[in-house]
């Protein structure tokens, strides 16, 4: 006799089978890693209209499901989980943190509101005590996990309008780089800016934000009635690495009445070791800052966070009351998520962060970025002694940017015998590196940010660019033969 209540209320058998199905795939899955093409998307588009289809009335077993899932939708991808993917910047997806998504989906709790779920609330209070004190804030700071960076960096920008400028704020103006992350342009449109009130600031050689072009801009925007109100710098740029001098731009922060936010989705979890530490000192006087757990700590997509040194300032931009909504706390050491963040409902990200570190400890992690640091500049060396290749910047952190630009080859020339390097290194599928553009030369990156990168895969990384250089030099010099011969 079935012990089933509901279609929908599968028996603790049941559960457990499908349990064990799923874990055998994904074990299997995870093994197989080293061994997966670092990207394999031929076909995608015909692999897509095959699985398109109108909503099922009838069950399929689960055993078919789990075939299709994994011998059919997910081979055909980039495979960033892997230890060869070194391109956009890494997310690894720790196990650990997948059994958490697990166990947080099937206990079900809610999250924004404290006392619908306390002990688990305090769980993810305790993840985000443990960020703050990494940056080296005050027990005054706070902060929430978001679904990544860009929804942190839209939070952060709203927070400083709100604490900085009138309820008519148009006049408002912030001030980036020409290398900040493309999700700060689009926060300050969702946060009600027009394009003009982004401000683009120069950079140096080590494409830093320049203080004295800062200050300039700023000047002037006061001198035409605008008002600057936000400074954005980077701990970490997509493009290479690089880090601001954040005590320089806290200086001018200050002096101008500035909010000064910093994105660190990719660098501020390197503050975890000595190197990334020294790199971004002053990293604590921000007024907020951006991290993605997603990336520095290896966790699954869709792991963010906002930090702030005052969490009254997120409090005061997100609170609205509802007469349906429980009593929130007043307390300092009580947080209700729903009051300092932009949503009410999620789902709950603290228990993918709190049990990998919790199992691990902070030295696992830190012992992991120092690896990838090492690496880092084990290929830059490398890099160095391949002939015709010339670094465009060297890593400030896990990110080493070059090209091949060989004698003789005319500069307009070398874009294309760039993409065609890339091209032939990625065909291999040992690795995937991707490009950038920096001052209009074509660049391939590396970044090294997966904790199942190892040398061994540097190794082929390097010995794949190697191969790849000599094919491209040899296919130029065969195309200027014939070229001459006709």
């Amino acid at each position: 006799m079935s012990n089933r209540l509901s279609a929908l209320e599968p028996t603790g058998d049941e559960m457990r089978e499908l349990t064990r199905l799923a874990t055998d795939r994904i074990v299997e899955h995870i093994e197989s890693l080293p061994r997966q093409p670092s990207l394999d998307i031929a076909g995608g588009r015909e692999l897509a209209a095959s699985l398109a289809e109108g909503p099922p009335e009838v069950g399929t077993s689960a055993e078919e499901l789990l075939e299709l899932i994994f011998e059919r939708a997910t081979p055909t991808s980039f495979t960033n989980p892997g230890p060869g993917f070194m391109a956009y910047i890494p997310g690894g997806g720790l196990f650990e943190s997948a059994l958490a998504d697990f166990i947080a989906g099937a206990i079900n709790r809610y999250v924004t509101v404290w006392t619908a779920a306390p002990g688990l609330v305090q769980l993810e209070v305790n993840v985000i005590r443990w960020f703050c004190r990494m940056i080296g804030y005050s027990d005054r700071a706070g902060g929430f996990l978001s679904s990544g960076g860009s929804l942190a960096n839209f939070s952060a920008i709203f927070t400083a309008r709100r604490e900085r400028l009138p309820e008519n704020f148009l006049d408002g103006t912030i001030y980036v780089s020409n290398q900040v992350h493309h999700s700060v342009g689009r926060a300050a449109t969702l946060a009600g800016f027009p394009e003009s009130a982004l401000r683009t600031v120069a950079v140096d050689s080590e494409r830093r934000i320049d203080l004295q072009n800062l200050k300039e801009l700023i000047g002037a925007d006061r001198t035409c009635g605008r008002k600057p109100f936000l400074v954005v710098g980077s701990v970490g740029t997509t493009n290479t690495g690089a880090i601001d001098d954040l005590e320089g731009l806290a200086e001018v922060a200050s002096s101008e009445r500035l909010w000064l936010h910093l994105d660190a989705a990719y660098g501020g979890f390197f503050a975890l070791t000595e190197r990334g530490r020294k790199r971004m000192a002053g990293i604590e006087l921000a007024d907020s800052i951006t991290l993605d757990p997603h990336k520095g700590l290896f966790l699954p997509y869709g792991t963010g966070c906002l930090l702030v040194k005052d969490v009254g300032t997120l409090q005061r931009a997100h609170t609205v009351e509802a007469d349906y909504m429980p009593p929130m706390q007043d307390s300092e050491e009580l947080v209700d998520f729903c009051e300092i963040s932009p949503e009410l409902s999620r789902d709950y990200r603290g228990l993918r962060v709190w049990l990998p570190i919790k199992i691990h400890g902070l030295e696992a992690f830190r012992s992991a970025l120092d690896e990838k640091l090492d690496l880092t500049q084990e290929a830059h060396r490398e890099l160095q002694a391949i002939a015709g290749i010339e670094i465009v910047a060297a890593p400030q952190l896990s990110v080493v940017a070059f090209r091949l630009a060989p004698p003789g080859v005319a500069e307009q020339d070398l874009n294309q015998l760039n993409r065609d390097l890339l091209e032939r290194i990625n065909a291999k599928k040992r690795v995937f590196l991707t490009e950038t553009v920096l001052d209009g030369r074509f660049v391939i990156r590396i970044c090294v940010l997966n904790f199942r990168t190892h040398r061994d895969r540097i190794e082929m990384c390097l010995d794949d660019i190697r191969a790849s250089v000599r094919e491209v030099l040899a296919s130029d010099r065969s195309a200027t033969s014939r070229s001459r011969d006709t």
